[in-house]
């Protein structure tokens, strides 16, 4: 049992106590909670939490992107059938701007001005339309 108490000592949890005792309490059916019941639940809590954010990130990483978005932990949440079964309904619903929204394309290139006094790149790599091509002999 000694050794139980100095394993406990070392790992500090990484959530404040007091905050996850009183989310405890909310429930009305608990009056006290003991300190090992407390360590537990916020180590658990920690657990889960960087397993979310672990498959949240690799679902980032699939659509090549650098940062996690909601759709994106709804899909991780999706995946795991465990985590589904109570999370997916306490997730906020997709918004609208997160769906796909058809807008109209930007000018082509070619048809925005140039500046004064400048001239398009595609117009230097041009052959000029009267000029000869060159012809070259090996003699």
């Amino acid at each position: 049992m000694a050794g139980e108490e100095e394993i406990a000592d070392t790992i500090k949890p990484e959530f404040p106590t007091g905050r996850i005792k009183r989310i405890m309490k909310l429930d009305k059916d608990i009056n006290k909670v003991t300190s090992e019941a407390l360590f537990l639940v916020s180590c658990s809590t920690e657990l889960f939490l960087q397993f979310l954010a672990e498959r949240s990130a690799e679902v980032a990483m699939e659509k090549k992107r650098k940062t996690v978005k909601l759709d994106f932990i709804r899909t991780a949440v999706k995946r795991h059938r465990p985590t589904s079964d109570f999370l997916l309904d306490s997730l906020p619903a997709p918004t609208e701007s997160s769906l796909p929204i058809d807008r109209p394309r930007s000018r082509a290139v070619e048809d925005k001005p140039a500046p004064p006094g400048t001239r398009r790149i595609d117009q230097f790599f041009r052959k000029p339309e009267n000029e000869a091509p060159i012809e070259i002999n090996d003699s």
